[in-house]
């Protein structure tokens, strides 16, 4: 294994806050033109203009967060760099696992570049759901999320990734076998799930009741749960309740449109909402969610709503 900096010691769980990017593949499609057949990002680590066009666009955010003081989490560009999606492009499953840890080469090369003892550069190795992330069509168990899942982090434990972050997990199964994964490899994780306009997940499910399912089937292995590709307006009522699992909540990357998950499959241009008062509702979570350290976007977002987020949340703290 090379040098993963804080795998053992994640300084978000020591209460840091720490700023991550936004919504990295709609700000290649909408705002860069880039041709990104699936949303694979990855895929632009074939060549040296698309490891820049990644460079640059991780350099954005490492920049602010350094004007800002603040650590952050480098999310490696692999959301869609699993088995199935892979096939789509082409991919072997050993040119797969090189894609992955060549992502993570890059977050390690931004590290190397802004990391300090003030202010860290966690290295996550992003993962994203088997099949579509609105839609709950085909499930796995949790046996079969574990095996298919499991070839992921096996290309980012041995390399310098600190972590890995699962996003858009829409129903449980897969995020319990995601989890157990991470476990086998011995590899801290971060569960994120998404939601309807209700609250629940795309399956039906409260997000409560996931949460502390996959706590249950675990032994609460997650170092920490995560919302994303939602808006606040969406779950803001759901996370506002005294109770237990809400503490489990370390990260949120909401989407800047108040749109549903069908209006977005369906929109043929961002809506980018209005960055400042995203950050307003990111000021209004931290009320609600004691331990809301990870703080980004998804979709729609780029840098200009986690500019908007830091300055609501990293100048003003929650009461």
């Amino acid at each position: 294994m090379m040098n993963a900096k804080y795998r053992n010691a994640l300084p978000q769980l020591d209460g840091n806050i720490l700023l991550t990017d936004g919504g990295l593949e709609t700000t290649l499609v909408f705002h860069e033109g880039i041709d990104l057949p699936y949303f694979a990002a990855f895929d632009l680590l074939r060549s040296l203009e698309g490891k820049e066009k990644l460079r640059s666009y991780y350099d954005r955010y490492a920049t602010l967060a350094r004007n800002h003081h603040q650590g952050f989490v480098l999310e490696s560009p692999t959301w869609r760099a699993s088995r199935d999606w892979g096939r789509l492009l082409g991919y072997s499953d050993e040119a797969l696992a090189v894609a992955n840890r060549e992502a993570i080469e890059l977050m390690a090369e931004l590290r190397e570049k802004y990391d300090t003892e003030a202010t860290p550069f966690v290295i996550s190795g992003n993962i994203g759901p088997r099949g579509d992330g609105y839609q709950t069509e085909t499930k796995m168990t949790a046996d079969e999320a574990a095996a298919y899942h499991g070839e992921q982090v096996a290309a980012f434990a041995g390399t310098e990734a600190d972590m890995v972050s699962v996003l858009t997990m829409n129903y449980v199964e897969e995020a319990i076998g995601a989890a157990r994964a991470a476990a086998s490899f011995e590899m801290p994780i971060a569960l994120s799930f998404t939601v309807e306009t209700d609250g629940r997940l795309p399956s039906g499910q409260p997000l409560a009741e996931a949460i502390e399912e996959v706590d249950q089937q675990t032994d609460s292995t997650p170092a920490y749960f995560m919302i994303n590709c939602a808006h606040p307006s969406h779950f803001s009522e759901a996370v506002a309740v005294n109770a237990s699992w809400i503490a489990r909540i370390g990260g949120v990357r909401a989407n800047a449109s108040r749109m549903s998950h069908e209006e977005l499959d369906n929109s043929e241009v961002l809506d980018d909402g209005d960055p400042h008062e995203l950050g307003a509702q990111y000021r209004e979570l931290r009320q609600y969610l004691p331990n809301l350290v990870v703080l980004g976007g998804c979709c729609g977002t780029d840098h200009r709503h986690v500019e908007a987020i830091a300055q609501s949340c990293l100048t003003r703290k929650a009461a």
